[in-house]
């Protein structure tokens, strides 16, 4: 039987993948969550016991006021007991190759709007003590080549939690990174789908640079996902890091997650290079594997 805990939690990206599977684990465990979805359609689907989809944009500072408001005149007078940044995109490219508005819409949706939305809540935080639960990546302790965008939204979001643990810890507010690996979930199957229509695009002289290196990184990132763990454990990982008692500063999803962060501790560049650049090796087209280099 479900307990009833009396608590908000606000979750953004819950329309589909982990960010979905989260939400309904939280409410299966009581908490009233406020899942943030972007169409009327993706609230419909998941409307539910303790589950109440709010329509959240974080890249839209109007719905980001709005949500905050929800959370302060809550007719229950529940507190928000975490907030969980957890939308996402995923844009595949070579830096070269990669335009600019890709890379700030990148940074803006995966960056910039999970920062939007945690100083709009950070008030109710305040008042509960209350928690920030950020999702970065494997990619963001590892840049992978044709991630630079998206590794580096994702460190930067490590960097800005660094920065806020320390800044609130002394005001008893706790702020937490959860490093996903590989999980089976739509994101990634689109960020596939958008690397497929970038290589198909690709003039004859980017072909000929960056073809091979694109189509193995979409053949990585195929099998990767595959042999990711289902979003529902994700979902559960990211419940407990939201509301269990102490939680860690940090947690990893997926033994490869767990893996790679430990080997961007203890490695050098340059051999931490060559290992990704093996890892990387058996996806490129046949042709390739004898001389290619990453």
């Amino acid at each position: 039987m479900t307990t009833s805990h009396e608590e908000l939690v606000l979750i953004s990206g819950a329309s589909t993948g982990m960010g979905a599977a989260t939400a309904r684990e939280l409410a299966r465990r009581g908490y009233h969550v406020l899942a943030g979805v972007r169409r009327e359609s993706d609230a419909d689907a998941l409307r539910a016991t303790n589950l109440e989809p709010v329509i959240l944009d974080i890249t839209d500072p109007a719905q980001i006021e709005a949500v905050a408001a929800r959370i302060a005149g809550d007719p229950a007078g529940r507190p928000l007991r975490a907030v969980i940044n957890n939308a996402g995109i995923a844009i595949n490219a070579p830096v070269e190759l990669l335009a600019m508005a890709e890379w700030r819409h990148q940074f803006e949706v995966n960056f910039f709007g999970h920062v939007a939305v945690t100083k709009a809540v950070l008030p109710a935080l305040h008042a509960s003590s209350g928690r920030v639960v950020n999702i970065s990546s494997v990619g963001g302790r590892i840049a992978m080549p044709t991630y630079g965008a998206y590794a580096g939204a994702k460190f930067a979001m490590e960097a800005m939690s660094d920065a806020l643990r320390r800044e609130l810890a002394p005001h008893g507010v706790q702020v937490v990174v959860v490093e996903p690996g590989g999980v089976r979930t739509e994101m990634t199957g689109q960020g596939v789908e958008r690397a497929t229509e970038t290589l198909a695009a690709l003039s004859p002289a980017a072909r000929a640079r960056y073809g091979p290196l694109l189509q193995a990184i979409i053949n990585h990132a195929t099998s990767f996902t595959a042999s990711g763990v289902s979003a529902e454990a994700a979902g559960r990982i990211i419940a407990d890091a939201a509301t269990t008692h102490r939680p860690r500063t940090r947690y990893t999803i997926g033994r490869d997650a767990a893996v790679l962060t430990r080997l961007a501790r203890i490695l050098s560049d340059r051999v931490l290079d060559r290992v990704l650049a093996a890892d990387l090796r058996p996806h490129f087209p046949k042709e390739q594997h004898a001389n290619t280099a990453v």
